[in-house]
C-alpha cells in the first residue's frame, strides 16, 4: 500500500526541528533525508527510522518493523511525539556515516 503524500508531509513537519527535512520518492514510497543524509522512510503510511546504537539507547522499547518484504528491520517510532521524533532524527543522523562525494565521470577523448 503506497503512502499518502499528506502523511509524508505531516511526518516531515514533525521532524522539522532536526534539520532540513526532504523526501524523495522511492519505489512507490518515500525516503526521508535530514540535511541531505538518508535516515528514514515512510512505507504504508508508517514512519521507519534506521537503527543505530544511539537510536536504540534513546528508545530502547521502540517497536520495530520492516519497510517492505525483504527489507531490513527499522525503528517504528510514534510520529505524533514531535520532541522525541526530533531527538531520534538528530542522534540517528549523527551516528550515520557522512555522505560520500560522487566520483566525476572520466572524460572521453
Amino acid at each position: 500500500m503506497a503512502s499518502s503524500l499528506s502523511y509524508v508531509e505531516f511526518v516531515m513537519e514533525q521532524l522539522g526541528g532536526a534539520g532540513v527535512i526532504t523526501c524523495r520518492r522511492m519505489f512507490g514510497e518515500y525516503g526521508l533525508y535530514c540535511d541531505g543524509k538518508y535516515f528514514a522512510c515512510v512505507c504504508g503510511d508508517r514512519l521507519l527510522v534506521k537503527i543505530t546504537p544511539a537510536g536504540k539507547a534513546l528508545l530502547p522499547d521502540c517497536p520495530r518493523g520492516v519497510p517492505y518484504e525483504g527489507g531490513g528491520e527499522m525503528l517504528l517510532p510514534d510520529a505524533e511525539d514531535r520532541e522525541t521524533l526530533t531527538e531520534l532524527a538528530r542522534v540517528t543522523c549523527a551516528a550515520l556515516p557522512e555522505k560520500k562525494p560522487r566520483k566525476k565521470a572520466a572524460k572521453k577523448e
